[in-house]
């Protein structure tokens, strides 16, 4: 039985890795046995990646504990999903992983996130052999797609291989209770984090486009927990004074049932993202699953996913 303790964000906050590393220290395995350390630096997307002093002392405590669970269960792989190319949260990682590294034999990098290994130039000098140390020569890297940044192979990974990700079909299990609205309304669907690098902006802005050139009949309905307060603020402010308060309708974080009926009254998914930590994409998978038309832009794993003109 091969032992492999998990080192990850799940729920709260709601995006697409803590959901897939979740679904993940949960599932049943045959031949691997999953010991499972939780990161909590944030309980919502407001905290990610914003310096609190909570997070020092966590982090402190998060290293403790890796280490403890390490020795208590003799586990020799460590299985860690490196940061995007955020500032604080590579810091955070380069001081677990250098903490921590030197007691495991082998470590597997998962790059839910992308472009880490293009914030290495940019780094101030001294903190370069610490990137090297936290990040470099790892055991095999998976990545979600071709497409996406070659983090593994940038940063000397033994192997690197790629995995896209596979959810359940939530769309086959959904009751009949949730059925289509048989109006003449045009429902255009977004799910994610609500911030102006998901596309969010992007679809005000393509909402007074189509108003302003006589369109009715459509929605865009924008399912997920604003990134900040600020950003919540501007987007409705943008609404009103465009008058698309009937166009535009923030929906919130939805889960579970909520999120399926969003899907299964929708139209259209809509995903003009251009995150700079994008990789795969889950909702794109999740709106697949309700057969609905996918318009997405051309950018990182995407392209694996939704292929133009199918």
């Amino acid at each position: 039985m091969q032992k492999v303790l998990v080192v990850g964000q799940t729920p709260p906050p709601y995006h697409g890795q803590a959901i897939m590393i979740e679904r993940l220290v949960k599932h049943d395995f045959d031949k691997v046995e999953l010991h499972f350390v939780r990161m909590a630096f944030s309980s919502n997307l407001e905290e990610v990646g914003k310096f609190q002093l909570a997070k020092v002392l966590h982090l402190f405590k998060l290293i403790l504990e890796i280490l403890k669970v390490r020795f208590k269960h003799n586990i020799r792989l460590l299985y860690y999903p490196p940061s995007g190319p955020v500032k604080i949260p590579i810091y955070r990682d380069l001081i677990i992983l250098n903490c921590v590294r030197p007691f495991f034999k082998k470590v597997i990098f998962h790059f839910h996130a992308g472009g880490v290994s293009e914030s290495y130039e940019e780094l101030p000098t001294v903190l370069k052999p610490l990137f090297r140390g936290a990040y470099y020569k790892s055991d095999a890297s998976i990545l979600l797609s071709d497409f996406n940044p070659q983090d593994g192979t940038n940063m000397r990974s033994k192997e690197q291989v790629v995995i896209p990700y596979g959810v359940a079909d939530e769309a086959s299990m959904l009751n009949g209770s949730v059925v289509k609205p048989q109006d003449e309304i045009l429902r255009i669907l977004f799910v994610g984090a609500v911030r102006e690098t998901k596309g969010v902006t992007t679809l005000i802005e393509t909402a007074d486009l189509l108003k302003q050139r006589g369109v009715s009949g459509f929605e865009f309905h924008v399912v997920g927990p604003f990134f900040t307060d600020d950003y919540e603020k501007e987007s409705k402010e943008k609404v009103a004074q465009l008058g698309l308060e009937k166009e535009v309708l923030f929906r919130g974080l939805l889960v579970g049932e909520e999120k399926q009926a969003a899907y299964k009254q929708a139209d259209i998914f809509c995903f003009p993202t251009f995150y700079e930590a994008e990789t795969f994409g889950i909702v794109l998978l999740e709106a697949m699953q309700f057969n609905l038309p996918v318009v997405a832009s051309r950018w990182r794993g995407i392209p694996s996913i939704v292929t133009d003109g199918e």
